[in-house]
């Protein structure tokens, strides 16, 4: 445990003093690099609806299922880490510190840059060696208690030690915590020029330490915990529904970052195990937004009467969200997959031009980087700064990656061709792989055979003719689609050869790429290292992207980050879409949706069809 210090109220007032020591800053919110958009007098964001009325009662679909309602553990799965159920705007998370990055309400409009909600204004060092966070004098919870610097305190000791290990990753780099008073609190860190762990504090989910201190943190459980936030879970129906009614003395809800958000005074959400019931379930009218993931579906399926009649839209709007990195991962831990020229010789028997005609109706464009639909991906030769990152490690990267673009074999969609199957042919004999009648062979005599793990049954259709054209170099690939609860208990153990999964990636990548490809999170149970990378060279740049000073720094090196770990084939990328496809009933008001965000959570009800709310009695 880190040890909070309580220091001498002498030493709070002269920290307090802005202007007599230079290059310590206080402000009301805080940008990775230069200043935040909005100035300290703004009156709300430029996107929402100041006079957006409230009232209604929205009415959602989560994806799968739920086995906790505490998001903040390694066991169990929660409604935020389900799929769309973000989006939303209404979780059972805690408010944090600062709202714009992380996952709480991110920013709809900008990049990288964060605003004070329970923290009224942050005060730092030039050279971000420590900061403090001054508490919003009004921020309480739920019960009425007044949120304190010990309640920030427990929470960075609580999730650190027992929370996911995510937050440990995140956090590590804190040497100190001084509450210098209630309303008061200052993180030192182990080294200077750390602008993104800021923006990870600012992140750090406020828990009520009263509430907390005499219950088991890291137990899964459906008893809704004690918040902070414009909503409270009302009701829970374990792995099916949860009801959230919005607290109409929320102490929050008159501050510029929230004004013309959170309209509706109740949200039910239904959890929907299979998409095509659920697809159903929104023509019937059963709930009003319906994000649609399946090409097939979008394309075809939206010729009901709801939709011709107007009462149903369906719209596909653009965005500048940096897309998830969905790829096919290899577990590098095992063999052969430790081998790069057996990953990059499998990785080209893929064939997504045939998938995507055949089965995404040529929805999807292919990813080619690690961060697609982003300014961090590493396009054309490595140049500038980006060469300067990469030099260095010359020796131990692939020659081809300073003399020619990163690409991946393309067909005509109507299969591999023969010059594609050849060279894969002999990358595979270069490790030590024959074809022998009929079969891919070690010199053991021993057949490559392996298992890409599944969770939802759906992914099979594209796993199969991959299975198939491995096959015809004698490859034996088996498919195994599991239970969710199966499915996470062999993730969290790197229990697999292949799996189908994402990393998300938000707009300013940072502190999750070290959980996502450092090798200290090899062995750590439940990172998201999924291939298994343990590569000085990605350490490395990875110091260099998380110690950026500035946007041109952070974009070198994330490309520089993005180029190594394309060359060494770790996965074999996916596709992307640069739009969202959602559809929602007509009644549903949206502001002019921003770039980086759908900003449901600044959506509202148009007032004629607003009733009033039925009470539902609050789970215990």
């Amino acid at each position: 445990m880190i040890k909070v210090l309580r220091l001498a109220l002498a030493v709070s007032l002269m920290l307090s003093c802005i202007g007599v020591s230079a290059g310590v800053y206080r402000q009301h919110g805080y940008s990775l690099y230069g200043q935040p958009q909005y100035a300290e007098d703004f009156e709300h964001l430029d996107y929402v609806n100041p006079q957006a009325p409230k009232g209604g009662t929205l009415r959602v679909m989560g994806s799968g299922t739920f086995d906790t309602v505490n998001p903040y553990t390694l066991k169990g799965t929660s409604p935020v880490n389900t799929g769309n159920f973000p989006h939303y705007g209404i979780t059972e998370l805690n408010e944090p510190l600062m709202v714009g990055t992380g996952l709480y309400d991110p920013s709809g409009d900008e990049p990288y840059s964060a605003y004070g909600l329970i923290a009224e204004s942050i005060e730092f060092a030039d050279n971000r060696s420590w900061v403090v966070f001054n508490l919003h004098p009004q921020a309480r919870f739920h019960d009425g208690h007044p949120i304190t610097a010990e309640d920030v305190a427990f929470s960075f000791d609580t999730l650190s030690e027992k929370g996911h290990p995510n937050y440990r990753s995140m956090l590590q780099d804190v040497a100190r915590v001084d509450i210098l008073g209630d309303k008061r609190i200052r993180f030192v860190f182990s080294r200077s020029d750390n602008p993104l762990l800021i923006l990870r504090l600012g992140e750090l989910p406020v828990l009520p330490k009263h509430y907390w201190q005499d219950r088991e943190f890291g137990q899964t459980t459906f008893e809704p915990g004690l918040n902070s936030g414009p909503y409270r879970i009302v009701s829970v129906e374990p792995g099916r529904r949860l009801a959230f009614e919005r607290v109409k003395d929320y102490w929050g809800r008159d501050l510029p970052i929230n004004r013309g958000k959170y309209n509706f005074d109740r949200m039910e959400a239904e959890f929907y195990r299979d998409n095509n019931v659920a697809f159903e379930a929104f023509k019937a009218g059963e709930f009003d937004i319906y994000f649609d993931h399946k090409a097939s579906n979008w394309a075809n399926a939206y010729d009901f009467p709801a939709v011709r009649n107007g009462a149903v839209l369906k719209r596909a709007i653009s965005h500048e969200i940096p897309s998830a990195t969905q790829a096919l991962f290899f577990n590098s831990r095992r063999t052969p997959f430790d081998q790069r020229n057996v990953r990059q010789a499998l990785g080209m028997l893929f064939d997504f031009e045939w998938s995507n005609r055949v089965l995404f109706y040529d929805a999807y464009q292919r990813s080619l980087s690690y961060y697609p639909n982003s300014p961090f991906s590493a396009t054309g030769l490595p140049a500038g700064q980006e060469f300067l990152y990469l030099e260095p490690h010359r020796k131990q990267l692939p020659a081809e990656l300073f003399i020619q673009p990163f690409s991946l074999p393309t067909t005509a969609g109507q299969g591999i061709p023969r010059d594609t199957l050849r060279e894969a042919v002999q990358l595979l004999e270069r490790s030590g792989w024959e074809l022998r009648n009929g079969q891919l062979e070690n010199a053991q005599g021993n057949q490559l055979v392996f298992e890409v793990l599944l969770v939802n049954p759906s992914l099979e259709r594209i796993m199969q003719p991959y299975r198939s054209n491995l096959a015809r170099l004698g490859i034996d690939m088996r498919i195994r689609t599991v239970d969710r609860a199966q499915y996470k208990a062999r993730l969290d153990q790197f229990d697999y050869d292949m799996i189908l999964a994402t990393l998300p990636q938000g707009l300013s990548p940072g502190l999750e790429q070290h959980g996502y490809f450092h090798s200290s999170q090899v062995s750590v149970k439940g990172s998201r290292n999924y291939a298994g990378i343990a590569n000085p060279v990605v350490d490395d740049l990875l110091e260099h992207l998380l110690g950026a000073s500035n946007r041109e720094q952070q974009i070198a090196a994330a490309r520089a980050l993005d180029r190594v770990l394309l060359w060494e084939h770790y996965i074999i990328p996916n596709w992307y879409i640069d739009y969202h496809r959602i559809a929602h009933r007509a009644w549903l008001q949206t502001p002019e949706i921003p770039p980086y965000s759908l900003a449901i959570r600044s959506w509202w009800m148009e007032p004629a069809w607003i009733r009033p709310v039925r009470r539902a009695p609050r789970s215990q």
